[in-house]
């Protein structure tokens, strides 16, 4: 695949650095987000912790914590025989405001019931939009010490990266810079991504690699002169810079991700408990 010296802004040191989230941690932010997503409010019963433990594949020990550290937070009650429940102080989101003007492609998504992220394909397709990419740069290599400690993997272990212009309906968008382990999903450096879905590459693996859930944040500032050039930027129209760290099924890092769009082109839309 053709090359490119393009050099993407660096990720923050914290993305990099920070420990990962005990897995308990992880499955308290998911539960609580779909809590949020089903329209539960304060009084409504959970299902059991068998119940819960199995939806989120982790064991009741686990699944206990998480419920535990949300009823710390003020999030749930227990009530001894009867279960878990939400809390009277919880305080959950109203229904969500839409907005207006240029396409909301959202960067991660949880779907009610099936816990997925949302991709750049994903939004396309539900959307009736065409895509295509243009690949800059794509190879296998060793992982460093902040990436191997990021995504857990070895330093040194096979890591698949990838820049790339992302297109909706001939109007440049995105451009990408995708890192994941090659270990779960071998079949990334056999693919050509100029057609393919990453997301749905990953879906299809054996075993299935399914994003679930991500950290995301997002920043704006001016583009650099290689984001300009790309991004057919001519006036003062600022980038939007995301970075996503995204997890599979089994709570693992499954992707780590610095997109710069488009502020023109781009809306970011979330849902926000606390």
């Amino acid at each position: 695949m053709p090359t490119s010296e393009t050099v993407p802004p660096r990720l923050p040191q914290s993305l990099l650095t920070d420990d990962a989230l005990p897995l308990y941690a992880q499955v308290a932010a998911r539960l609580w987000a779909d809590v949020a997503a089903d329209g539960a409010r304060p009084g409504d019963r959970l299902p059991s912790e068998r119940a819960l433990a199995a939806r989120y594949e982790v064991s009741r020990v686990t699944m206990r914590a998480a419920l535990t550290d949300l009823a710390a937070r003020g999030m749930l009650t227990s009530a001894a025989a009867r279960g878990w429940f939400v809390a009277e102080t919880a305080v959950l989101p109203e229904a969500e405001e839409k907005q207006t003007g240029a396409p909301e492609i959202p960067g991660t998504g949880t779907g009610v019931g099936t816990h997925t992220v949302e991709g750049f394909a994903d939004y396309a397709a539900k959307h009736g939009l065409v895509t295509r990419a243009r690949v800059l740069h794509s190879v296998v290599r060793p992982a460093t010490v902040a990436e191997a400690e990021t995504l857990r993997i070895g330093p040194g272990a096979a890591l698949f990266e990838m820049r790339r212009l992302r297109f909706l309906d001939g109007q440049v968008v995105v451009l990408e810079h995708n890192r994941l382990p090659l270990a779960l999903c071998p079949v990334l450096a056999e693919t050509d991504f100029t057609e393919a879905s990453l997301f749905a590459t990953l879906r299809g693996a054996t075993p299935a690699q399914n994003p679930q859930v991500a950290d995301y944040s997002v920043e704006a500032r001016q583009p650099d002169a290689t984001e300009r050039e790309l991004l057919e930027i001519t006036d003062a129209t600022p980038v939007l810079v995301a970075y996503q760290l995204a997890y599979n099924q089994d709570s693992r890092p499954l992707e780590l991700t610095l997109a710069a769009y488009r502020g023109d082109r781009y809306h970011f839309r979330a849902s926000i408990t606390s």
